[in-house]
């Protein structure tokens, strides 16, 4: 199908002026930011099953997911620019039915070589989902508002890590491991046809971007020095280097290092998880009231303040596994706050190039998420202190970029 029958079709009639901002259409971003977290989670109780299925052993069954995360930040590189050029409803369909493609391969699949390249391919496609929602959000939302969306999309994405790896394990009882690719499949279809019959094209014909692709790379470096980007950029990435701390070092942390029964490390990695949502769910309320800017500084210096805190109980022992939980909590809560707020604030000056905007975010949070979890393992050692120094050290450098950014005038109208 060409690019003019799909901007033919139901909902590429109504452009960015259409009232199409109620519950269902924010639902449907949620729906297509969520690509990347159910295919990262969805897949990992089946690890030990494929990898007896496949005949494989060490490290290959851990390239199906690194070669996906790999995916997803190359393909928000790609697609960013792509959505700028042609509209927002093209990419997402072709993305969401690749995404589909792919995943009918992993389930057909038995060889891991073959596994390995259809993950990859599911994260470029999935991307597509990621870098475009908040694309569409900028399209369609002023900066207050958008950080209220966001904070609307946290709620449906942050739902995806609680539920998808228990939804896996018991697909896994009606068909073994690959009917969970088929129900990924089922998902990226539906939502391609939701898309298809009832997305609107947010960015219409007379704001698209009319250059040559040759000149993404330049706008790419001009983003990276931008002063009102890497203000609110790196804070956003590096609070998602503060999850990747934590991820990465909570199941060894308690389990191993604490002695707590997989249903209690079960019990705190969900009551995290509801505290992020939460709060921003709360956010919703605050950006009503009060600046953008504001709830960031306010919410960046009360999560430093927590980090801190852990950091300090980790090294001196005080307070237990409790006061380690507490300021866990604490930590990952004021993310819900943040990060929405940091979101809108980066997209906020790039209305023509949002996609590129989206798409740089995107790669930073992934690299530095990546960076973060990989130093967290490198100095493991069997406490809670790499994590809680990382997690610190993330939060503490977020605050200090926003303070420098607002008083080198990185709020400046585009």
């Amino acid at each position: 199908m060409s690019v003019d029958e799909l901007t033919s079709l139901p909902g590429a009639q109504a452009e960015a002026a259409a009232p199409a901002t109620g519950i269902r259409f924010i639902l449907l971003l949620g729906l297509l930011d969520a690509f990347g977290p159910l295919g990262i989670d969805m897949y990992l109780p089946a690890f030990p099953r494929i990898e007896q299925d496949l005949g494989v052993h060490g490290g290959a069954m851990k390239l199906t997911l690194s070669l996906f995360l790999a995916g997803l930040a190359i393909g928000q590189l790609i697609c960013g620019p792509i959505s700028d050029r042609v509209g927002r409803r093209v990419p997402l369909i072709w993305g969401s039915f690749a995404f589909a493609a792919a995943s009918v391969l992993c389930a057909f699949t038995r060889s891991i070589e073959t596994l390995i390249l259809a993950r990859f391919v599911m994260g470029l496609a999935g991307a597509t989902g990621m870098v475009v929602a908040r694309a569409v959000v900028r399209d369609t939302f002023d900066e207050s508002e958008s950080a209220r969306v966001y904070s609307l999309l946290m709620l449906v994405i942050g739902i995806a890590p609680i539920l998808s790896p228990s939804i896996g394990d018991w697909l896994m009882g009606f068909g073994g491991w690959g009917i969970i690719f088929w129900a990924l499949a089922g998902f990226a279809c539906v939502c391609g046809a939701a898309v298809v019959l009832d997305m609107p094209e947010t960015h219409p014909a007379d704001r698209r971007v009319r250059e040559p692709l040759r000149s993404v790379v330049p706008h790419y470096l001009a983003l990276a020095v931008d002063l009102r980007f890497l203000a609110y950029a790196a804070p956003a990435a590096l609070a998602l280097g503060l999850i990747f701390s934590y991820v990465a070092s909570a199941p060894s942390l308690f389990m191993q290092g604490f002695g707590l029964s997989s249903r209690a490390f079960a019990l705190i990695f969900a009551a995290n998880a509801v505290g992020l949502i939460g709060s921003a769910q709360l956010n919703r309320r605050l950006a009503r009231r009060y600046d953008t800017h504001s709830i960031l500084r306010a919410a960046a210096a009360v999560n430093a303040a927590a980090c801190l805190l852990l950091a300090a109980l980790a090294w001196t022992g005080a307070g237990g596994v409790a006061g380690l939980v507490a300021a866990i909590f604490v930590s990952l809560s004021t993310l819900g706050v943040m990060m929405p707020n940091a979101t809108a604030a980066v997209m906020a000056p790039y209305a023509d190039r949002a996609g590129v905007a989206s798409a740089l975010l995107g790669m930073l949070q992934f690299a530095v998420g990546a960076v973060a979890g990989a130093a967290v393992g490198v100095f493991h050692d069997g406490t809670a202190r790499p994590m809680a120094v990382a997690m610190a050290g993330c939060a503490t450098l977020a605050l200090l970029i926003l303070l420098a950014g607002d008083r080198r005038g990185a709020r400046q109208p585009a």
